[in-house]
């Protein structure tokens, strides 16, 4: 003998959604369940709810699940949706029944120590702690139920687990460059060009597409839009291109119909892997003999981020405006631009253009004081 059907409930996927109209109110979301029982509680639990919003006007208690489920459910796009998904998954037993309101960085301290118990390094504990932190901020900023309130009225501070042996940014210096970049495999060079001549961070240079980029008919080029979705920030990031960059992405054109920086016609995923490693022990073998003196450890220890840095230190040599070093390098600024003028992209162009003279031999400025404990 079959189940009756309930109204309202959907199973799709292997789970049950809902979706009912009540006194007005479309629900549609999922029950997170795959049990029909479960499914049918959660549903008279909403309906419950709702019924008390609209006559009481009292605000809809959710738990931290609830929202979990739905980050996820509108974030399929996510490259990152996967890693996302297990640290949500790890994060449940500790906060998944609690509601949105009681989720702060009290509460979350019994999760943190279990993770540090664990050995799992603070950077790590950090990368969970932010998918918390956007849940409750989408809850707090975006996300409105039935009266249009949103879900929290304000997202608490979650204070970062600080890394006590966090080593300092290490830019290069051309002659390093070049040094490491010998060491490299093709496409690993490719991106790491690009990076240190746009301050792109590697999720964004690795999603990198071809949709994205846009022609400026006035200046006779182009630039790379990358959605927000893919930007740290959470804004648009606008990436423009001097010479060097542009010849990078021009030799990629052709090789793949959507990404721009591929391998053997698949997307690269990431720059620093053992390729990344190993050509920067053997590139630290030759420092002596290729550039002189002892090789310092932040060399040894070079990151896909220092080309960020790397960059940035190049802006400030160049002698480039902070407020145009900000836009460059994408950090946030007070006033958020959505689109910027073709004469505002061509300064950008310029000021981007100054590393591209920059030479180890005639800018003595260009070499990187290194504090006596890096050397």
């Amino acid at each position: 003998m079959g189940y009756r059907k309930t109204p309202g409930l959907i199973e799709r996927g292997g789970l049950w959604h809902v979706d009912k109209m009540f006194r007005g109110t479309r629900l549609r979301e999922s029950t997170g369940t795959s049990d029909r029982k479960q499914a049918e509680e959660y549903l008279a639990k909403r309906i419950g709810e709702l019924r008390e919003t609209r006559l009481f006007g009292t605000r809809q208690e959710r738990s931290f699940r609830h929202a979990a489920t739905k980050f996820l459910t509108e974030h399929q796009h996510k490259r990152s949706l996967e890693r996302d998904a297990r640290a949500l998954t790890m994060l449940d037993p500790f906060i998944g029944e609690l509601p949105l309101r009681r989720v702060h960085h009290d509460t979350l301290q019994p999760f943190i120590r279990s993770r540090l118990e664990a050995g799992t390094s603070p950077g790590t504990v950090n990368r969970d702690l932010a998918v918390v932190r956007r849940i409750l901020n989408l809850a707090a900023r975006l996300w409105r139920d039935e009266a249009d309130r949103p879900w929290l009225d304000t997202p608490p501070l979650i204070q970062m687990q600080r890394h006590p042996n966090q080593r300092q940014p290490y830019p290069l210096s051309i002659d390093e460059e070049r040094l490491l970049f010998s060491e490299l495999r093709e496409h690993l060079v490719r991106m790491a060009l690009f990076k240190v001549n746009t301050g792109l961070r590697e999720q964004e240079v690795v999603n990198l597409r071809w949709s994205w980029e846009v022609v400026v008919p006035e200046l006779g080029t182009s630039i790379f839009v990358v959605p927000r979705a893919y930007v740290k920030n959470g804004l648009d990031r606008f990436v423009v291109l001097n010479r060097i960059a542009k010849s990078v992405i021009d030799g990629c054109r052709g090789e793949h119909a959507e990404f721009v920086f591929t391998r053997r016609g698949k997307p690269v995923t990431r720059i620093l892997n053992s390729g990344w490693k190993a050509a920067r022990r053997r590139a630290a073998k030759r420092y002596a003999q290729e550039i002189g003196g002892v090789c310092p450890e932040g060399f040894t220890r070079v990151r896909v981020h220092d080309m960020k840095h790397t960059y940035g230190h190049r802006l400030r040599v160049a002698g480039v405006s902070f407020e145009d070093r900000k836009l460059l390098l994408g950090h946030k600024c007070e006033h958020v631009t959505t689109h910027y003028s073709a004469p505002e992209i061509g300064s950008l162009i310029t000021a981007s253009e100054k590393v591209c003279g920059l030479d180890s031999h005639k800018t003595p400025t260009l070499s990187i004081v290194r504090a006596r404990g890096n050397a």
